[in-house]
């Protein structure tokens, strides 16, 4: 019967009785993943301050769902409609962030890459299990539903990107744009605040802060090295040396918030700041002196943003040749773990220059504009005049490790 209930909103039958704001254009922003959220979250201080302009959230349901996805959704404070209701309404302006029940919804959809970049680093798709042909962002099955496009607009961070998309889904081409990548310019932007990032994160001007960065999966830093942040804290000098780590969401979603601490917690005692999922690991990589990665994204931010950056793992043989994480592993010095680790930093730190030129443009063809980019394609597809002024390139929160 809970299923069932719907929410009362600012939306469908009997709306007008209800709401205090009239006329707005309703947004509804689609969560399937906390990952899809995070980037999501980028986009909406672009509206949500219009009076014009009502979002609401929604997280979806099938047979099977992320773990913490709701109270990661609810936590945000805005309006969350059920899914079932969801799909029973036509909005003003969808945004996704993943490609996951595209054709269920109603509304002009805008889609977004909620990663670095949209043809993205692993060459066969978990979702396929044991796929054998390559995939991409970009693929026809994707992008449409019984021979419709389904994103009215497709946002695309490279022009590279596009140049596959002309291959792999030509009848989409009318229908992307060049937007650059948002989360790369918010870290860009807070590079100033890097001294009041280290100060949150109790980091003296003097300390070297090494985070430990890994994706979600068996070939990940975690799963293959899941002792490196022990390994860091038992080498440290005499100065001071602290260590911080940065989880994808989904290594927290499968194995749960109370076991992700379990195996830390003998670092945590020692002093490890654990960044948690939903916010925090871009303020802390811009806080970092050195960041050991894997063939995640986080690992690519960090590199285009400047970091020093050591690859911990060899990367599967699931990733794309020519791919940011193909790339990156040929550029960035690989760790060794059977070496004594602080000292590898030097190798980072000297190849940086040159690594962060070369990931910057596998990473954004418009620095700085994905904000005004994406802002005038939705007021486009909301058929509303842009609001004056430049759409701001705001600075991350700062960061909250958790508590020991």
């Amino acid at each position: 019967m809970n299923g069932e209930l719907w929410i009362k909103g600012a939306f469908g039958l009997g709306a007008p009785a209800r709401v205090t704001m009239t006329g707005c254009r309703t947004v509804l922003v689609v969560v399937p993943t906390m990952t899809a959220g995070t980037r999501l979250f980028d986009l909406v201080p672009l509206l949500e301050a219009d009076h014009r302009v009502q979002l609401v959230f929604t997280v979806p349901r099938s047979t099977e769902i992320w773990h913490g996805v709701d109270e990661y959704v609810s936590a945000q404070g805005g309006l969350v409609v059920p899914w079932h209701q969801a799909t029973r309404h036509t909005w003003d302006l969808v945004l996704c962030a993943s490609h996951r029940h595209l054709a269920d919804l109603h509304g002009r959809i805008l889609l977004v890459s909620h990663g670095a970049g949209t043809l993205k680093s692993v060459q066969y798709s978990r979702k396929a299990n044991g796929a054998t042909q390559p995939t991409t962002g970009l693929d026809r099955e994707l992008l449409t539903f019984r021979g419709r496009v389904l994103p009215a607009a497709l946002a695309l961070a490279t022009e590279a990107e596009l140049d596959a998309l002309r291959i792999l889904c030509p009848e989409a081409v009318p229908r992307a744009f060049i937007a650059g990548d948002i989360c790369w310019d918010r870290m860009r932007s807070s590079l100033p605040m890097r001294p009041l990032y280290r100060r949150a994160l109790g980091i003296d001007h003097d300390d070297l802060l090494v985070t430990v960065s890994s994706t979600w999966s068996a070939d990940s830093a975690f799963g293959k090295l899941p002792g490196l942040c022990q390994r860091l804290l038992e080498e440290r000098p005499s100065r001071r040396v602290r260590v911080a780590a940065v989880l994808h969401p989904n290594v927290w979603a499968v194995h749960g918030t109370r076991q992700v601490r379990g195996w830390l917690s003998g670092s945590l005692r020692h002093g490890l700041l654990l960044i948690p999922p939903d916010e925090g690991w871009r303020a802390t990589v811009v806080s970092s002196d050195w960041v050991i990665g894997d063939h995640g994204s986080t690992t690519l931010y960090a590199a285009s943003a400047g970091c020093p950056v050591s690859v911990a793992t060899r990367s599967p043989d699931t990733i794309r040749p020519g791919s940011p994480a193909d790339v990156l592993r040929q550029h960035a010095p690989g760790l060794n773990p059977d070496l004594p680790l602080l000292p590898q930093a030097a190798a980072a730190e000297a190849r940086q220059p040159s690594l962060r030129r070369t990931v910057t443009e596998l990473v954004t063809s418009r620095p700085g504009g994905a904000s005004e980019a994406l802002r005038s394609r939705m007021y486009r597809l909301l058929d509303l005049p842009e609001p004056g002024g430049r759409a701001a390139v705001t600075a991350v929160p700062d960061p909250a490790p958790i508590a020991a």
